[in-house]
């Protein structure tokens, strides 16, 4: 997103937090309502350049607003919309965006208070590897022509009293309504957004047999210090790299595997 967009996202984050931090307000009836105005938002293509118009008032924008969805969705939700309307936006796509995004925040907000954001993180990271091991779930899951019904049952009947309730509805969510992207960067955008919950940065770290409790501990402390964040550890074990670790963080890859000084070890071989 360019400076207005980010500006905007950055008050609605506030608004969004303001909300759910008081007690009386449901964080799950909010997600949902929010993931309706995203499904309207992104049908109705001429609606959400008309409540990104630079050339109209923001008044005039949230009244629209405000008209279109009150004795639709809660009040607080019409709140929230309106407040994002009355911003100014780069493009008409990043008041979708964000709309999507603060649906999903207040899902995750919902499992924080539960005492269930760890476990949401990793279930994502989880359900992320079975989909990238499984050629035949991912062509369900993605398939253009199956209707997003089908996609839903065949989810719940695979998450339904294995996975956190906030899991489960996080990846029906976003799997019956992809908007275009890919499963698997939906699935990691995902994660980031449950890590920053807690301000936490992710480490995805791979290793030839489970790390011990003592070594994640000790892993989590120097990539904290390394980095100056917390560090959340999604684990995965890789008997193909043979010992040692790697570890991912964003794009920079940290990669003391014995398959890697090997695979070094043949290239200066062969040049």
């Amino acid at each position: 997103m360019n400076g207005a967009s980010r500006e905007a996202l950055a008050a609605a984050r506030e608004s969004l937090d303001a909300l759910t931090d008081n007690t009386s307000v449901d964080a799950t009836k909010l997600a949902d309502e929010l993931a309706a105005v995203t499904a309207l938002l992104d049908r109705e293509v001429s609606l959400r350049r008309v409540l990104t118009d630079p050339a109209q008032s923001g008044e005039a924008k949230a009244e629209l607003a405000q008209r279109l969805l009150t004795g639709q969705v809660g009040g607080e939700t019409v709140d929230l919309v309106s407040g994002m309307v009355r911003s100014r936006w780069s493009r008409s796509r990043d008041l979708v965006d964000s709309a999507e995004e603060l649906a999903n925040t207040a899902d995750l907000t919902a499992a924080q208070k539960a005492g269930a954001l760890d476990s949401v993180e990793d279930e994502l990271f989880r359900f992320g590897r079975i989909v990238s091991s499984s050629t035949e779930l991912r062509s369900a899951l993605t398939d253009k022509t199956a209707k997003a019904t089908a996609k839903g049952e065949l989810l719940r009947s695979l998450l339904g009293g294995k996975a956190h309730t906030t899991t489960e509805r996080l990846v029906v969510r976003l799997v019956t309504q992809p908007r275009g992207r890919s499963l698997e960067a939906g699935l990691e955008s995902l994660s980031k957004l449950a890590a920053a919950r807690r301000d936490r940065m992710v480490a995805v770290v791979t290793s030839a047999v489970p790390l011990t409790d003592q070594q994640k501990q000790r892993l989590g402390g120097v990539l904290a210090k390394l980095y100056g964040r917390e560090m959340h550890l999604n684990l995965d074990v890789d008997p193909a790299v043979l010992g040692g670790i790697s570890v991912r963080v964003g794009d920079e890859v940290i990669d003391g595997t014995v398959s890697e000084r090997l695979g070094e070890a043949k290239r200066r071989l062969a040049g």
